[in-house]
């Protein structure tokens, strides 16, 4: 039996000092833990922690060090009426562990009670089915790794899946597609520098597990919104062999697109795990202390409030869930040198009773955390519950998916009637959402698409989802897609469906890089990403949701122009929002709306319903914020013509006193290039049905 000392309460989990390991794990209910150390050869060596000191129990193990693999037995009440579910039969994954090896292989014994019968509970040992906790070694040569810093409004997002951006990716060697590793080799660090992104936002790293369903039915949780290590990296995208190897991988990718200038954002799922509701397993934080770490209902403690539409909510007015969240946001930016984080079904992290409270614990911790508060904020605005859909209501110091943009972009150019006013908005930074709480336009991260729904593609190709894949009778995924197939269901060879389906990309592309706030592209969007039809590819772990690098990419080269139009012109990315005309003024201001005719828009032409056509004037001279150094922005003009007509429509330019001569930049209706095209004020400008023409002001 190994030696065991007394060790430290803090920090939690297995810290490594050089010579030995000390292990610290919080339970209120728990009457004794015992800490369960594993050779290779799945031998597993029992060690009672010794001391307990506000509810945290530890112990340190000299001789122990990196590679060695652990889990937990705690020993307690299994009382489920009263909320607990303490099972020394279950072994169990560390909270705080900072790698996992292995994965569940789906049996019964990882269940508290016999399928056969749910009252009776079940001492079957899980441990052969479990996954295990591994010391790490945390030193890394960080060298000169700093982090890029992008402000906001200089920001260019890219949400990616470390898989499946990589694995079908030509120029990355076989062994390290589908990885970190994969993610930051020069050839993909090369594409996202070309491409014109500053930041990647990475769909779920921490540690996950499939649902017991769906490996029954021969699938997985490929997005993996099902997290069990909030600290650890997933092993699955992990190149390397050796115990641990995914910290080490998971870093490198890090400091190769800090050298880039390309920020890494973590998407973060703390609002529930993968414990599921009161008949899922038990494989870390139920079998620990089930009513410390997650929502119980008040009036039957057997079962858990469910806010995320997982089963179980984490328990965000407990004082130890809270540290967990935060210790975890902290180790991602502080050991891991990540730059933010996106959080998933962020309104449930906001509840503190049942309704949605923006003043709730958790936000109070992130404001003051002097390092989480540094780095990006960005909420999914929105979770299951009632009154969840919270666009708009998040504190300060955050941003936000902005779902309104998303629909309201969709209705616009799929043709909606009465939508002009709001796409303006949108357009222009969504201040009506925003502005109320001082917050500025690039609070609003902008999207048409992104992992959960359709591609782009998808969305100008298909009316209905098309989900039958994923074995649910096409139930799941949602019917709200507000997309439109350009005439046929489908792929078709009619090159006029075709046609038009490449100029509502370029429609959908062009709004979302010229609006003001941030914009965030879906991965393989650029290279035309089709998933056929399914818009809930959560469950698929195929060529069905992988990013295909085979061609043809016709729309690479316009995000590419886009892109670099965007970083060229701060006119495009202002850090306040437009002030219109003030006070009656003459002359053009920061923002003139303009009608087809060339004159200003009027009230009456702002609500007419059948209005799918406006003209925007973006002066570049009537920048009021300025520069880093305190120094006056300037920037060249703009005229935005858009025309979201069946028809193409005529625009008159206005009178001179907002530009004598005007260029073409860009034409959604053309493929390439648009040309050196000059035209000058009170010309007529043919602008083609369904598109968008950029002028710049000469001169």
């Amino acid at each position: 039996m190994p030696e065991v000392w007394p060790g430290e309460p803090y920090p939690l989990g297995a810290t490594w000092d050089g010579t030995g390991t000390n292990f610290a794990l919080f339970s209120e209910v728990a009457q004794r833990v015992e800490l369960c150390l594993f050779d290779a050869a799945g031998r597993e060596t029992r060690i009672a922690l010794p001391e307990t000191d506000g509810f945290v129990w530890h112990g340190y193990v000299p001789g122990v060090g990196p590679g060695q693999r652990y889990g937990y037995r705690v020993h307690g009440p299994y009382d489920p009426a009263q909320g607990n579910r303490c099972n020394p039969a279950k072994l169990l994954l560390d909270p705080y562990g900072k790698a996992v090896e292995g994965e569940i292989d789906w049996h019964e014994s990882l269940f508290s009670y016999h399928f056969a019968d749910p009252d009776v509970l079940n001492t079957e040992d899980s441990a052969a089915y479990m996954p295990k906790n591994v010391v790490i070694n945390p030193f890394f040569d960080w060298a000169d790794d700093r982090p890029p810093r992008t402000p906001y409004h200089e920001t260019v997002i890219y949400e990616a899946h470390v898989k499946g951006l990589t694995i079908q990716h030509p120029d990355i060697p076989e062994e390290l597609r589908g990885t970190y590793a994969g993610l930051g080799h020069p050839a993909m660090v090369d594409y996202l520098t070309g491409l014109g992104v500053t930041a990647v936002e990475l769909m779920p790293v921490h540690q996950h597990v499939p649902e017991h369903a769906l490996v029954a039915r021969g699938l997985t949780n490929y997005w993996g919104y099902n997290t069990i290590g909030f600290l650890a990296p997933h092993n699955a995208y992990s190149s390397s062999g050796q115990a641990g190897g995914q910290v080490l991988e998971f870093k490198a990718m890090v400091r190769a697109l800090h050298a880039a200038g390309i920020e890494v954002i973590l998407d973060v799922v703390y609002n529930h795990t993968a414990e599921g509701d009161h008949l899922g397993p038990t494989l870390s934080f139920r079998g620990i202390d089930n009513a410390a770490y997650y929502r119980l209902r008040d009036d039957d403690r057997r079962y858990h409030l469910d806010y995320t539409g997982c089963g179980n909510s984490l328990n965000v007015r407990h004082p130890h869930a809270l540290q967990l969240i935060m210790d975890s946001l902290r180790y991602w930016v502080l050991d891991m040198h990540v730059d933010g984080f996106r959080f998933d079904l962020a309104s449930a992290l906001a509840r503190e009773l049942h309704d949605v409270d923006r003043l709730a614990a958790f936000f109070d911790l992130v404001q003051q955390d002097p390092v989480v508060s540094q780095v990006k904020l960005i909420a999914e605005p929105w979770d299951v519950g009632e009154g969840g859909y919270q666009v708009g209501n998040f504190p300060p110091l955050w941003t936000e998916w902005n779902g309104k943009y998303r629909d309201t972009v969709r209705d616009f150019w799929r043709g909606r009637p009465a939508t002009m006013p709001e796409f303006a908005s949108r357009l222009t930074g969504s201040s009506d959402l925003y502005e109320h709480s001082s917050r500025r336009p690039v609070a609003s991260i902008n999207f048409v698409t992104c992992h959960d729904g359709f591609t782009l593609g998808d969305l100008v190709s298909y009316n209905t989802k098309h989900n039958e894949a994923n074995g649910e009778h096409n139930r799941d995924g949602t019917d709200d897609n507000r997309s439109w197939n350009c005439g046929v269901e489908g792929p078709t060879g009619d090159p006029g469906v075709q046609a038009l389906r490449a100029r509502q990309k370029r429609n959908f592309l062009a709004t979302l890089f010229l609006s003001q706030g941030v914009p965030m592209l879906s991965h393989g969007d650029e290279l035309g990403r089709t998933q056929h039809g399914n818009n809930n590819v959560y469950c698929q772990d195929s060529e069905l949701a992988w990013v295909d690098w085979s061609g043809p990419h016709d729309d690479l080269e316009f995000v590419r122009r886009l892109s670099r139009l965007r970083a060229q012109h701060p006119v495009f990315r202002r850090r306040r929002f437009f002030q219109g005309r003030a006070n009656g003024a003459a002359g053009p201001q920061d923002l003139t709306w303009l009608t087809p005719h060339g004159t200003e828009m009027t009230d009456g032409d702002w609500h007419a319903h059948f209005a799918k056509s406006v003209g925007a004037f973006l002066n570049g001279e009537a920048i009021t914020e300025p520069d880093p150094r305190g120094r006056p922005v300037r920037d060249d003009s703009f005229l935005l013509l858009i025309n979201a007509h069946s028809e193409y429509v005529l625009f008159t330019l206005p009178d001179a006193e907002f530009g004598e001569r005007w260029i073409y930049v860009l034409d959604t209706a053309v493929p390439g290039d648009p040309g050196d095209r000059m035209v000058k004020a009170r010309d007529r400008v043919r602008v083609a049905n369904r598109s968008m023409v950029v002028l710049q002001r000469l001169g």
